[in-house]
């Protein structure tokens, strides 16, 4: 199917939703410096964000959430990422995660999300975890978890965790689906039941808080599992949850990555209007070369950004008229938020290498902004191999759409 042709408005989204986010910029922004020496998302700060509901953007409103469109959750995440990258960061990666309450029956996700106004869930890859089906005589069906988990951004803030785990039966032997491939399924547990190790001694985004956690043989009810093949499961019919969480993670770290970028030039500006280098006689901006790269960082910035936004609101559109997104439009949307990422990141090393030595103080926004997408880049939704599998997809080559 042809994607529907997006008009003006379609590309604009929502803009209730989206003055919340510019209204909090500035205090988003003001907090960067407390949020780079701590590690953290400040208290003052996520009280302004729960009040705004700015972690309930993708969450069902059957679980009192906003179940925005991910066009606006693009903007969103862009305009805080402008004010510090880790805020951005840390509500697009809960953002995602709010879309399991679509995969979980409805009382258990009133529970978890409806009935908290300041539930947040994250989570991260363990690579030596393991659930085993077994049966508590109080609690019934569920399973005993084992692992560590790390990258779990926003963990500290976040009330609950997904601790995700392939599925063994209670003698041992893996739990196979109907294709003989091993099952896999998030738990979902309380924050506060877990073992915090502080890893995230990092580069770039500090404030994600993105550290480790572990669980030892501890007992997960059934009903508090979900698997991310998110079409097995899915509760909710809206447009939002044909889709699923991976789309809209690619749409949001993508905003991510514009929003630091954006946010570079805008402060280069500053720099290049007054700076006269050392042993020159003009300004900065007088320089023919840094007037034709700062051009060209111009337009290939929102050329991506363009790209990601029309790419979106067109399959928003085939969504609402009641379809599910197309592994055609899946790969749009991967090579859109990839190409857009790393445009992101050639925009802000345009500004960190003209700006000079000014850019390369502790705590200078350029200097900031160089390190945080420098560590996007270097996340999954950063890789280069995405191109890799784009390119086979489309010349009818085998390509692993794990990551699509």
């Amino acid at each position: 199917m042809d994607t529907l042709i997006p008009s003006a408005a379609d590309l604009a989204g929502d803009p209730a939703v989206i003055s919340r986010a510019e209204a909090l910029r500035p205090a988003v922004e003001a907090a960067s410096n407390e949020i780079e020496e701590t590690r953290r998302l400040p208290p003052a700060l996520l009280d302004k964000l729960h009040e705004a509901r700015l972690f309930r953007l993708l969450l069902p409103r059957s679980s009192d959430g906003i179940e925005t469109d991910p066009v606006t959750f693009f903007h969103v995440i862009e305009t805080i990422a402008r004010g510090d990258a880790s805020t951005a960061w840390c509500l697009s990666q809960a953002g995602g995660c709010a879309m399991s309450a679509a995969y979980l029956d409805l009382p258990v996700a009133r529970a978890i999300f409806g009935d908290d106004p300041r539930a947040v869930l994250a989570w991260g890859p363990g690579p030596k975890v393991k659930a085993i089906e077994c049966t508590d005589d109080k609690l019934g069906a569920g399973y005993r978890v084992t692992g560590v988990w790390a990258f779990a951004s926003g963990g500290r803030h976040a009330t609950w965790l997904g601790a995700h785990c392939p599925i063994f039966k209670a003698d041992g032997s893996p739990r196979l689906d109907d294709k003989g491939r091993q099952q896999e399924r998030t738990m979902l547990v309380r924050s506060g039941d877990v073992e915090w190790t502080d890893i995230w001694n990092t580069v770039g985004l500090r404030g994600t808080a993105s550290d480790q956690f572990a669980l030892n043989d501890f007992f997960v009810r059934a009903d508090h599992s979900i698997t991310r093949e998110f079409e097995l499961e899915c509760r909710e019919s809206g447009p939002l949850y044909r889709m699923g969480a991976g789309t809209c993670y690619q749409v949001g770290f993508a905003g991510v990555a514009c929003g630091i970028a954006r946010g570079a030039l805008d402060c280069f500006l500053d720099v290049a209007r007054n700076k006269v280098p050392r042993g020159l006689k003009s300004p900065l901006r007088d320089n023919a070369v840094v007037q034709s790269n700062l051009a060209q960082a111009e337009v290939n910035l929102r050329a991506a950004r363009a790209f990601v936004l029309q790419s979106m609101a067109g399959i928003w559109k085939d969504l609402s008229a009641g379809n599910t997104i197309t592994v055609e439009q899946r790969i749009t949307v991967r090579m859109a938020a990839t190409n857009a990422i790393h445009k992101a990141k050639d925009a802000v090393d345009f500004a960190y290498n003209a700006a000079g030595a000014t850019a390369i103080f502790e705590n200078h926004p350029l200097e900031r902004r160089f390190r945080d997408i420098h560590t996007v880049t270097q996340q999954l939704q950063g890789r280069l191999s995405h191109f890799e599998t784009v390119g086979a997809w489309m010349m009818g080559a085998d390509a692993d759409l794990t990551f699509v």
